[in-house]
């Protein structure tokens, strides 16, 4: 059977499915806020947030394909059954009901409602905005309506092309230059503080989720299981290349926008700001509607992504049932508000990444080591408490005396650590441990065998 011919049409459909997996809520909100926080610094930090917002769920979504996996559960799995089970947990958790869920009501109320609402009537708004947004979106996921493909389809576009209208605007009509003040953040080490700010969009980790939808798009195309990473790789990389674009745009538009605005507390605010400036009420109206619209097939996304993983795992619990948790856990956490939703989020994701990414590593090469768990289990073992002093270095927990004692410790004797990275030397040393073990037991293997026929004769 000879391999099918990728078309340009084919390649545009599939790379336009990707970026439509890759932009989200998050995805509009943090290079606005990135640009806002690191003023003149903006392009180290851009470089550096490109790293984790396109580079990083590019190579998630190949993992996925070359290790043919059906859930997040099979790229963990080689650690053992019960690493793979907790993790596709926390990693749904994480997107699902906890914050990636609650960050697309919380960013639509922030742009579409909260402008024209009085600060007193703030709470309620998000309120009755979030009941309506979760139980409309809990209602269609059990229809199965096809709502999702429609808005998809004709306001996605939409939303593109009312985003583009802004930054033409803001590159026509800029509201300042790029020389503004940087944040103290970004004052030393600005493109490692944007590889961090990278982890907000939680693409890294949502994709490990969800990259098998894709991946099933490509084979109902008709290519084979050894063409699709082939395939993926193509259509991704130009995706990436239209993301990296827009996000840099959308931080550019951040640091201009410090030329009439002090920085907002977090970008959804920020960009509604942006849009009130340049289009006035009518514009925040209309662009707060396609973002809804658009965010809202998002978090119908996650809601059937969650309910199907999780019963998957979990046969004897029904998927209505998880679409009942993710509906009722999302709602919760959306009244927190988009601030502290994203502050809350940060820990959790310092502890998610490096697991993560060290998983996606080992899912590439495996082929290498023969998928070896010993090399598996050595990696996550060795990278799991640096990125727990990680998370704990950037938690609210860290006002006790203890914890700041612990971290300062973790911080003098751990290169990087100080710097949000102190997972990347054990995760080198992990590697050197685990394919030392992994080659050892070959060469035993092998002279047993040896030994073995030597006897025979």
């Amino acid at each position: 059977m000879t391999n099918k011919k990728l078309t340009w049409q084919q390649l545009v459909l599939i790379a336009s499915l990707i970026f439509g997996m890759f932009f989200g809520a998050g995805n509009l909100i943090f290079p606005v806020q990135l640009g806002q926080l690191a003023g003149g610094n903006w392009l180290p930090a851009t470089l550096g947030f490109l790293v984790t917002g396109t580079v990083v769920p590019f190579l998630a979504m190949l993992a996925v394909s070359v290790t043919h996996s059906r859930s997040v559960y099979d790229v963990a799995k080689p650690v053992g059954h019960w690493f793979g089970l907790a993790f596709l947990v926390a990693i749904h958790l994480t997107i699902g009901p906890f914050f990636g869920t609650p960050r697309t009501a919380a960013t639509a109320f922030s742009m579409g409602v909260a402008p024209f609402l009085a600060p007193k009537d703030q709470g309620l708004g998000m309120l009755l905005f979030s009941g309506a947004f979760f139980g409309l979106a809990y209602y269609l996921t059990v229809k199965q309506s096809g709502l999702m493909k429609w808005v998809g389809k004709y306001l996605n576009p939409l939303f593109l092309a009312l985003l583009l209208v802004v930054l033409l605007l803001a590159l026509v009509m800029p509201m300042g230059s790029t020389h503004q003040a940087v944040s103290a953040t970004y004052q030393a080490h600005a493109g490692f503080q944007g590889i961090l700010d990278g982890y907000n969009t939680m693409d890294g980790i949502a994709l490990l989720a969800l990259a098998v939808s894709v991946v099933y798009a490509v084979k109902a195309l008709g290519f084979r299981d050894a063409q699709v990473s082939q395939v993926l790789a193509k259509a991704g990389l130009l995706s990436i290349v239209a993301e990296a674009v827009l996000y840099a745009a959308l931080v550019l538009l951040g640091v201009t926008s410090l030329g009439q605005f002090k920085a907002a507390a977090n970008g959804g605010d920020a960009f509604a700001q942006i849009v009130a400036h340049y289009a006035g009420n009518f514009g925040t109206a209309l662009t707060g509607v396609v973002v809804t619209l658009a965010v809202f097939t998002t978090a119908m996304g996650l809601f059937v992504s969650f309910a199907q993983d999780m019963h998957l795992v979990f046969p004897k619990v029904s998927y209505l049932w998880f679409l009942r948790v993710i509906a009722f856990g999302s709602f919760v956490t959306a009244n927190a508000g988009l601030t502290n939703i994203v502050a809350w989020s940060v820990p959790v994701l310092m502890f998610l990444y490096p697991i993560s990414l060290v998983l996606i590593t080992l899912s590439l090469t495996a082929k290498y080591f023969n998928y070896a768990p010993v090399v598996y289990r050595s990696v996550v073992g060795f990278v799991a408490l640096p990125a727990l002093l990680d998370a704990l270095a950037s938690s609210p927990f860290m006002s006790g005396r203890l914890a700041q004692q612990v971290v300062n410790t973790y911080h003098q004797l751990i290169p990087f650590s100080a710097l949000g990275f102190g997972w990347l030397v054990p995760a080198a040393v992990g590697t050197f441990v685990g394919l030392g073990v992994y080659s050892l037991a070959q060469i035993t293997q092998k002279s047993s065998v040896t030994v073995k026929v030597d006897e025979s004769f």
